[in-house]
Formats: structure tokens, sequence, C-alpha cells
């Protein structure tokens, strides 16, 4: 049971367009990690990426559309009630979300642009974004990068910065919000043709880790609160002898304790198990991820999802407290899934 009492629940995103169910809740059993669908609605398109607010009583998603729009939720109940209407972010394609500064941001991979939206006291958003930050640059890969793609933003530990990790340049940018707009306070340039998709930073604040799509790698990178400044250090493979174009990384998670960092590739199917060294990131294990075309991974308790988007399921592994590695527990079908959330 979660705080107070409240039985714990997922919430899973999926894409109605591939004829996923758009967002379903699910209680989670502490003891298995057994998912069981409670609810769902189906009312905001393509809502393929999702977040809580501190508190868990509001969920936050975004339209994965053209038009670009983000939506919220109140979830005190067994099924998600809008809180409001869904809001433009004034962007294309919107693949992430977070809470920063009393905003929602969203980075929207199609038009490679970052979008702020102001949040009320009461959870509810504004009725428009406040402002849009438009990256630029491009990258040398022929069929994606020929233009920005922001596809992560996200706040750092200290919650002084908002990274914004971009596939198409190449590139992670440390912002801040000047009067409800985004703006860069520095670049930090990666290898040409690694298509940077998420970052994940270690539980001490000192460390991060930007998982590249196009490589397949992990680049390892040091991490300033202080000068809101990251570091690249090393580049390391997620999977042994598997060239770029073959897999494609897609989620990555670092344990509480910061003792692992787990990733999926698409295309290979697999997860990745790192254990992690004051120098860097040993790779421990790879094991399949129990379906097909892992888009997104989460952590919660002693167990690892994987939102399979082609396969349509949602499958859990049991955590090895000592090695991290996942074992296989069950699954769940979810047509065209393509996140999980807890709270």
């Amino acid at each position: 049971m979660a705080d107070g009492g409240r039985q714990r629940r997922a919430y899973i995103g999926s894409f109605t367009a591939a004829g996923g169910p758009g967002i379903l809740t699910a209680d989670v059993d502490p003891g298995s990690g057994a998912l069981t669908v409670v609810s769902g609605t189906d009312r905001l398109p393509d809502p393929s990426y999702l977040a809580l607010a501190p508190g868990g009583a509001v969920l936050y998603a975004v339209s994965e559309t053209a038009e670009g729009a983000v939506a919220a939720y109140r979830v005190n109940g067994d099924k998600p009630e809008p809180a409001g209407r869904p809001v433009p972010v004034g962007g294309d394609g919107p693949t992430h979300l977070s809470l920063y500064d009393g905003h929602l941001l969203t980075a929207n991979y199609g038009s490679g642009t970052v979008s702020a939206v102001p949040v009320r006291a009461d959870g509810t958003l504004a009725r428009s974004a406040s402002g849009v930050l438009r990256h630029t640059g491009s990258g040398p890969h022929a069929q994606r990068q020929q233009a920005p793609h922001a596809h992560q933003v996200r706040p750092d530990p200290s919650g002084r910065w908002a990274v914004s990790v971009d596939l198409g340049t190449d590139s992670v940018r440390v912002c801040t919000l000047k009067d409800g707009v985004p703006a860069v306070h520095r670049e930090t340039a990666l290898r040409p043709g690694s298509g940077p998709r998420h970052l994940a930073f270690h539980p001490d604040g000192t460390r991060a880790y930007v998982l590249n799509e196009l490589a397949p790698t992990l680049t390892v990178c040091r991490w300033d609160a202080a000068e809101g400044a990251l570091q690249p250090l090393a580049e390391v493979p997620v999977l042994p002898g598997v060239p770029a174009g073959d897999a494609f990384p897609s989620g990555i998670v670092v344990s509480p304790d910061g003792r692992f960092v787990w990733t999926a590739t698409r295309g290979e199917d697999v997860l990745s198990v790192f254990a992690v060294e004051p120098d860097g990131l040993r790779l421990e294990a790879t094991v399949p991820c129990g379906g097909h075309w892992p888009r997104e991974i989460a952590q919660s308790g002693g167990f690892l999802y994987a939102a399979n988007e082609r396969s349509g399921d949602v499958t859990w592994f049991a955590l090895d407290p000592e090695t991290g590695v996942p074992r296989r527990a069950g699954s769940l079908a979810v047509p065209a899934a393509s996140c999980v959330v807890f709270g």
C-alpha cells in the first residue's frame, strides 16, 4: 500500500492512433509487481508520455500529435478525470514532459522545441504556453538529423536547472525559465551522430548518463549543479558487438541507491544492466525485454517495467538486489504501450 493505506497505482500511456487504449490506471501488487487494470480514458489522442505531480493527485499527459498538446487529470479515484481542456504547446509531436519551476515543460520532437505551460496552484494548466524555446542545429545522420529533435526535458536533482536532450543536434541544453520562457544557459555537444535521446541523473547529483539512440551507447557525464554544466567523460556501448543502425536505445533508469543503470534497446529488444563504478559503468548482463520494441522502462520497488510498443504489452521483472539483473515475472496486454509511471 502507498502512504495512508491507499493502493499503489500505475498509469500506462499508449498510442491511440495504433490501437492503444489511451491512459490506463492499474493496481500494483507490492509482492509480485503484477499490474491489474482498474480503468482508463481514451479522450486524449496519443498520450505517449505521462508525469505525476508531487503527491500524486494530478497526472499530466502529452498528446504526441502534429498539433501538440498537454492535459491534466485528477487521479484521486479509480478513473482519471480531466482537469480542464487540453492545452496547445505550440510545438509538433511532444514526446516528453516534466514539472519545473511552476511550469509543465514539454520536449517537442517534430518541431525541435521546448514549451512551458504554467501550472496553477490547484494543479490545473493555464490556457496556453507561456513560452517556447526553439533549438537550432543539425547532425551528420542524413535521415534523422536534418533538423533539431528535442526528445526529453527534465529538471536536474537540485531543481535549479532543466535539461533538454536533442537527438537532431547531438547536444544537451541546460535551461532556465525567464518570465515563463525557456532560455538556454549552456549547451553541451556530444559526439556527432550519437543521437542523444534521454538522460538520467545519478541520485548523488554529480553524474548523468545520456542514452544515445543512433549510436547505440551511453555517455557518462559529470554534472555540476552549481554552474549548470554537463561534461562528457566517456561513451560505452549498451550492447556488445551491435553496430549503429541495428539497435535503437530508448529508455534509461538509475536505481534509487545509485548502484545500477538499466537501459532498453529496440530492435534487439533487450534490457541492459550496468554496475555503477567510481570511474564509469560496467556492463553486467543483457536480458530479453519480454516483448517487441521497448519504448520506455520504469522502476518501482524491486521491479523493472518495460512498455513494449509493438508487441502491445507491459512486462515486469523482479530485480536481483545483489546484481541488478532482471528476471521476467509477468506481463499485461496493452496495445501500443509507450510508458509507465507510478504513484
